[in-house]
């Protein structure tokens, strides 16, 4: 007879380096094609790119980025079906659709996963071989709600009655507005209600497992709740556009443990994935979260691995306060955006002003709006300011003039010396802190924050350049050109912490600033990042150094926008995504 685990199983494997100077590999979900890229697919893929990016700017560790797409299942049947064409047919194209969006929005991945690759197959069968071996499967009958939409079974707690469109009672998901069926089966089970406390232990051994911490507590709480066994198989009369069951030609591996297993097989499951697993984060939305952090870990532990390190969590985007939906006609197109605003521009917006614990809301007003004055007229208007001709008409790096602008202990105590005010000591101390913060927020999974902190200095360095007036001195006298100099060296040092801490969310504009201060390729990386060495009394390698030729505006603001009206073409479908 089987018993239920009271620790946790010994795992396989385990990636042996620790800390942050080791190989991770960090996950979106894996999209479902159903239907065409939306903005929510976009945020989760550019959370997970811009984590990467800012490691690889911190550690040589090797890194990576997977994505891909969830091929199989009985809704792609149906779509297919309806759409008059075969369901690979149907995956072929529109699994393209993602691939292109992802890339023109530069989501820097290395792995792409396709569900009906025979790789990812042959991984599936394997860990399915693994369940059984456990003794953790076992054939049942199981009826309840079916929503085909999300691909599982529901509860009556999330249930709703409405009327359908011939104004029948019917009953529906009250997260998705779906309609549900009454299902009865016999299928393969598995043992979910065994593996409570082995969930509840590996939660309180890792608090910061499933993070923000409001989705942590609400797994917590779901463990307190009822936890019955999980269907993990459909009979295969009812779906054939599957994984069919291991020595059971009768069943089909039900698609989301089918599609869980892609974070497997894509680090080479069974042979070689102890390489990277369990050193994995994902990143997911929570309308996926009990599939990710219950479904998944309870699934890893019965086949004898590890949960991932970390499952991290964000919340959905309305518009102008509604849920994306076709029948509302409001689904936004990445695409139209990323033509609209440009590819940075849209990042910029997306990351900015994303917050992974609560939903956020979009409406083409505050895209330009918030990317005009950030971009566009605080960072790219300080750096057409001082690197003009006519403030700068040798075109180089300044020089800093320490009797200029001397050190002080304390900058919290600093009083005005000479020209240099109390606020500018503070600017200097400011910037100083601020690749700290910044590597702590994307630490913590707080990129908006990030963002908000550096365009906060960006608006206080204006603030010093507009005070001191550069243009207003003259080049003639002596120590008014030691003191405009120094006041366009720390203006020049400013904008070079700002661009390299941009680059993993805006990297082209990041580019083009930081190649217009001359910073090379090679001076780009975080880990060594020093601002204003002179200040400290150490040697500055950019003093002097020619300037990059001028790239023009840095980032072109943006007129009214017109895609609200473009958006009245064909909307597309708001749906579950992996």
């Amino acid at each position: 007879m089987w018993r239920s685990p009271r620790r946790l199983p010994r795992p396989l494997c385990r990636a042996a380096a620790t800390g942050s100077d080791r190989r991770l590999l960090l996950s979106t979900p894996i999209f479902y094609v159903n239907g065409p890229p939306h903005i929510g697919h976009l945020y989760s893929a550019l959370l997970a790119d811009a984590l990467v990016r800012h490691r690889r700017l911190r550690t040589a560790s090797p890194v990576r980025l997977c994505t891909g797409t969830d091929e199989h299942g009985l809704k792609i049947q149906q779509a297919a079906a309806a759409a008059g064409t075969s369901p690979p047919e149907l995956c072929e194209r529109v699994s393209g659709l993602f691939r292109q969006a992802l890339t023109q929005a530069g989501v820097a991945y290395t792995d792409f996963t396709r569900t009906s690759e025979p790789r990812h197959q042959r991984a599936v069968r394997h860990f399915w071989g693994a369940l059984r071996d456990g003794g953790v499967l076992y054939k049942g009958s199981y009826e309840g709600w079916y929503c085909t939409a999300q691909e599982s079974f529901l509860p009556e707690s999330q249930l709703a009655e409405r009327k359908d469109a011939q104004g029948r009672p019917c009953k529906v998901s009250l997260e998705t507005g779906h309609e549900v069926h009454w299902t009865k089966e016999e299928n393969y089970m598995f043992r979910l209600s065994a593996f409570r406390d082995p969930l509840q232990n590996w939660l309180r051994d890792n608090p910061r497992a499933i993070f923000p911490d409001p989705f942590y507590q609400c797994v917590l709480r779901w463990l307190d709740e009822d936890l019955p066994d999980l269907s993990v198989s459909r009979e295969r009369s009812r779906l054939q556009w599957g994984i069919p069951v291991p020595s059971d030609p009768t069943q089909t591996i039900y698609v989301w443990v089918d599609a869980l297993v892609n974070y497997l097989s894509v680090v080479g499951y069974p042979e070689s994935h102890g390489v990277w697993w369990p050193s994995v984060h994902h990143v997911v939305g929570k309308d996926i979260l009990k599939f990710h952090a219950l479904y998944w870990p309870a699934l890893l532990l019965a086949a004898g691995l590890d949960p991932p390190e970390r499952i991290l969590v964000h919340s959905h985007w309305t518009v102008r306060g509604q849920k994306m939906s076709k029948s509302l006609g409001n689904v936004v197109d990445p695409t139209v955006c990323m033509e609209q605003y440009g590819v940075d521009g849209f990042r910029y917006f997306l990351l900015r002003q994303g917050v992974p614990e609560r939903d956020c809301d979009y409406y083409d007003e505050k895209v330009v709006k918030l990317v005009n004055s950030e971009l566009a007229d605080a960072l790219g208007g300080l750096l057409n300011r001082s690197t003009a001709p006519s403030i700068n008409p040798s075109n180089t790096y300044p020089c800093f003039s320490e009797p200029c602008f001397p050190k002080v202990l304390d900058s919290r105590e600093a009083k005005a010396t000479g020209r240099v005010s109390a606020e500018d000591y503070e600017l200097v101390a400011a910037v100083a802190s601020l690749p700290a913060q910044v590597d702590g927020y994307f630490e913590g999974f707080q990129i908006y924050k990030a963002l908000e902190c550096i365009a906060q200095h960006v608006r206080q360095t204006n603030g010093f350049f507009q005070r001191h007036r550069p243009w207003k001195l003259d080049r003639r006298d002596t120590a008014e050109q030691l003191w405009l100099d120094t006041i366009l060296h720390v203006t020049l040092e400013c904008l070079r912490v700002y661009g390299l801490l941009l680059q993993p969310v805006v990297p082209h504009v990041a580019d083009k600033l930081l190649s217009r201060l001359a910073v090379g390729p090679g001076e780009r990386d975080l880990s060594g990042l020093r601002f204003l060495a002179r200040y400290d009394g150490k040697p500055c390698p950019f003093e002097g150094r020619q300037l990059g030729p001028d790239t023009g505006i840095l980032f072109h603001r943006l007129g009214k926008s017109e895609s609200m009206k473009k958006r009245k073409q064909e909307p597309q479908v708001h749906d579950k995504q992996l």
